[in-house]
Parts: structure tokens; C-alpha cells; sequence
């Protein structure tokens, strides 16, 4: 039994661990609910993963140790988001929403996660052949579609009154 001390250390570290990476966790789960990521607050899909997957990691904290626990999150995050996609089929205007909820992921997991094919195969419980035709129809899809117009800032008041 852990004494309060190692409880109350375990839970600094899982906080200083959260603190560090939930941004770049919600990112993850942003692109792979392909929910917009402005305005703040307009991604309850992905804010929603995030926390689930947080919750997990903070349940194996004490067995991760001398573990990588962003793996674990990441591992988390990828598998909810593989259980659930049928939520996640139809893109809500973020920037993959174009592409399958597998595709999607070996996207995500591929190239802006950097996970070679063989990881993010064991991540997806796909072969690696699958894995690379996943992201290979994914990155024609996104090449095929236009670029977005560019997101210009609004008029300032003072520059409307002048």
C-alpha cells in the first residue's frame, strides 16, 4: 500500500505530466474529430477524448512508471477515437474532415505524431500495408481538396471610425 506521500508525489507528477501535454493531446484529438480548433471551446468531441484518455493514463499512473506516459495517453486517445468513429464520420470543418475516421488516424498518427508504420499498425490493430493505404488515400484526399481561403483578422473599431 503506497504511503500518502507516494500517493500525493504520484499525483504531482501526473499533473505536472498533464499540464505538459494536454495541449498537444487535444491537438491530436482535434485532428481526428476534425472539429475546428477556434474559436475555444468548439471541440467537445475532442476535449472529451482528451479527458477520457487523461483519466485512463491517471488510473495506470502507478504501473506506467519508467514508462513513457504520453505512449499510454496516446495509445488511450487512438483507441476511444478507433472505438467510437462512427461518431466521428462526418468532419465538422476542421482541417481532416474530408477523410474517413481511419484515415484520419493513420494520418494523424503517421505524420504529425511521427509514428512509424509498424506503431501506429499496432495502435490501429491494422497490418502495416493497411496503415500505409489508409494514409496514402488520406494524403491524396487532402491534396485534392483546395486550400481554405486565409483567415484574415477583423476591422478594429478605430480603423472603421477613421
Amino acid at each position: 500500500m503506497p504511503s500518502d506521500e507516494e500517493v500525493a508525489a504520484d499525483d504531482l507528477g501526473f499533473a505536472a505530466f498533464a499540464a505538459g501535454t494536454a495541449g498537444r493531446l487535444l491537438h491530436v484529438a482535434t485532428l481526428l474529430t476534425s472539429e475546428p480548433a477556434q474559436p475555444p471551446g468548439a471541440n467537445p468531441h475532442a476535449q472529451r477524448l482528451l479527458t477520457a484518455a487523461l483519466g485512463m493514463t491517471y488510473a495506470h499512473w502507478e504501473r506506467l512508471r519508467g514508462d513513457d506516459p504520453y505512449v499510454d495517453a496516446r495509445r488511450e486517445l487512438a483507441g476511444r477515437f478507433a472505438r467510437e468513429a462512427r461518431r466521428f464520420r462526418r468532419g465538422r470543418g476542421g482541417p481532416l474532415s474530408r477523410l474517413a475516421p481511419r484515415e484520419r488516424l493513420a494520418v494523424v498518427l503517421t505524420l504529425y505524431e511521427g509514428l512509424y508504420d509498424e506503431q501506429a499498425a499496432a495502435l490501429m490493430g491494422l497490418s502495416e500495408e493497411r496503415v500505409r493505404e489508409l494514409r496514402r488515400r488520406g494524403v491524396g484526399v487532402l491534396r485534392s481538396t483546395p486550400a481554405p481561403p486565409p483567415v484574415t483578422a477583423p476591422a478594429s473599431r478605430e480603423g472603421a471610425a477613421a
